[in-house]
């Protein structure tokens, strides 16, 4: 099992509720390839560096997880079949990255 952090961004046209069908979509997939959820953030709207899609703007999520590396090929294949995910990015934890993340998700425990 790798621990993984994946950023996604979401079409900024998109309803609440589609927002959070797409997300439920996704963890579901994971979790149907034995993925155990550590942390799910929702950043919320944020404006982009540049246009993606003639879109100045995108819903930012980001799932932690730890999954058998085979399961990663079928979440990125997904991502790039739906036209609700502009971007996505996937990348495998080392323990220093770990470390980071347990920091950050303690700090935003903190915070609300």
């Amino acid at each position: 099992m790798n621990h993984y952090e994946t950023v996604f961004i979401l079409n900024p046209v998109l309803s609440d509720e589609q927002i959070k069908e797409t997300v439920k979509k996704y963890e579901d997939l994971l979790v149907s390839k034995d993925a155990k959820m550590i942390s799910k953030e929702d950043w919320g709207l944020k404006k982009l560096a540049y246009p993606i899609q003639h879109k100045k703007s995108g819903f930012y999520h980001l799932f932690e997880y730890t999954v058998p590396g085979d399961a990663i090929t079928d979440l990125e294949l997904a991502f790039r079949r739906d036209e609700r995910i502009m971007r996505y990015q996937t990348v495998k934890l080392d323990k220093h990255a770990i470390a980071w993340a347990e920091k950050r998700r303690n700090r935003n425990k903190q915070k609300a």
